[in-house]
């Protein structure tokens, strides 16, 4: 795993527009996720699972919009891990470590941490 934002809320979820992930920007930098990059999103609330790519949301609006076909899997007000995941080669393993980022109830970064408690 290279990055995860773990526990936001879907803020959109729309179902007629080109598939992708928006997510506030202020969390893809946090996260270094770039925008295009492929990402799973895990849905806590009803378990599914799928793939899709980010792009940049505006900075510090909170948004998490799920769109397209993925919109099937959400609901607004879900609870949602979203994970970025990168290959890694011998020399660089001992250097590795991944960026967990933790937000609040509004999708506000709240900490950023390498490893988890």
């Amino acid at each position: 795993m290279k990055a995860k934002i773990h526990r936001v809320t879907a803020t959109e979820c729309e179902l007629h527009y080109e598939g992708l992930c928006a997510i506030d920007g202020v969390l893809l930098d946090a996260a270094g996720i770039c925008e295009y990059e492929h990402i799973h999103i895990y849905n806590i609330n009803n378990g599914n699972r799928f793939t899709t790519y980010a792009i940049r949301g505006e900075d510090h609006s909170g948004i998490i919009s799920v769109n397209g076909a993925a919109a099937h899997k959400v609901d607004v007000g879900d609870l949602l891990i979203i994970a970025a995941y990168a290959k890694y080669d011998e020399s660089e393993k001992d250097a590795y470590a991944p960026t967990l980022c933790y937000v609040d109830g509004s999708n506000k970064l709240t900490k950023v941490k390498s490893k988890i408690d």
